[in-house]
């Protein structure tokens, strides 16, 4: 099974052992290198190319923005993932159209953040929307499905996007062609009013995932009650802890 290599760079030892728990958690991930600035970061970078790199925006030394122009000066295949306590909207802009795939809140739930990861890792860019676009978005998702809901193939095809698949593995997942899948995914852009899988994607995993779910996962997912789930910031916490 391939596993996707990760390479942790934060300035907070803690932070780094929270993330470092939560990927020791799946079997896809490897942890190749956990680092505490940004010129260590770079020299990981060179020595694993990793797929993936989660970085705090803030490293010493080197910070966010010089780490990405030293990546793609010298072509790294590395995609740079940045790992925030508090980042502004003007911040996430510069760091997305300098190259970041993603910029991640570090009150993420493990769950979530693994999602994106792994959509990371099969070259899906997923911009955050912006605290002030959330909640508004989240009702007119709600609105949507009342009026155009999805099909429960179309929900499973959905989830199996944001979970990185291609047609021609959803097809063969659920044992149908490829073109049937271009059909269910031309409904799904429709109905949700989207342009492409990497939209879609995003949806699914920040808003939507719960919300279009079939049944057993909804069951499944009122065994922890909210309160009872933890963020990576509560792996964290634990961590400091011990």
């Amino acid at each position: 099974m391939h596993r996707i290599r990760v390479v942790i760079a934060d300035r907070h030892p803690i932070v780094r052992q929270g993330l470092a728990d939560v990927l020791g958690t799946e079997r896809d991930f490897r942890l190749v290198a956990c680092c505490g600035d940004g010129p260590s970061c770079i020299e990981a970078i060179r020595l694993f190319v990793p797929e993936i790199a989660i970085v705090d925006p803030t490293l010493p030394d080197i910070g966010g923005s010089e780490i990405l122009a030293v990546t793609r000066a010298e072509k790294f295949r590395t995609r740079l993932v940045f790992f925030a306590g508090y980042i502004h909207d003007s911040d996430i802009a510069s760091l997305a159209s300098a190259g970041a795939y993603s910029v991640i809140s570090k009150d993420i739930e493990p769950k979530l953040l693994l999602q994106i990861l792994r959509q990371v890792a099969n070259n899906h860019r997923l911009a955050p929307p912006t605290p002030n676009e959330l909640e508004p978005a989240e009702e007119t998702t709600k609105a949507k499905a009342a009026h155009a809901p999805l099909t429960d193939r179309e929900r499973q095809i959905m989830r199996l996007v944001s979970e990185g698949l291609s047609n021609k593995k959803i097809a063969r997942r659920l044992n149908v062609t490829d073109g049937t899948i271009k059909v269910h995914l031309h409904h799904i852009f429709q109905k949700l009013e989207v342009c492409n899988r990497t939209v879609l994607a995003t949806l699914a995993i920040s808003q939507v995932h719960k919300l279009y779910a079939p049944q057993e996962d909804r069951e499944a997912s009122f065994e922890a009650s909210p309160g009872t789930r933890s963020t990576v910031a509560d792996k964290i916490r634990s961590v400091r802890n011990r």
